[in-house]
């Protein structure tokens, strides 16, 4: 004869079962946190500067030359981070 009763685990039992699935969620939860920081930067190019902020070629020449713009310069293209700009334009906000 078979018995119909139902056996609730215990709450240690429970935990047991669970552990090894939390564990993997905080390896998960660490590695997004992790991607989410280590992001390369983003970079503008000049095109962008002109489109974004209407500068001229001639302006953004003068800004690099007196420091005003950081940049970085890979072969004949000159490259802006974009938080750098951010920061920029922020500081300079009235």
């Amino acid at each position: 004869m078979e018995s119909d009763e139902f056996k609730i685990p215990s709450v240690s039992a429970i935990k047991k079962l669970l552990e090894p699935i939390l564990i993997r969620l905080d390896n998960i939860d660490g590695n997004v946190q992790n991607k989410a920081t280590s992001t390369s930067p983003k970079y503008y190019r000049n095109e962008d500067l002109k489109r974004l902020f209407g500068l001229s070629n001639n302006t953004i020449i003068k800004y690099r030359e007196t420091g005003i713009l950081p940049f970085t310069k890979l072969g004949e293209i000159y490259l802006y981070e974009v938080v750098k700009i951010e920061k920029i334009l922020k500081d300079n906000q009235i």
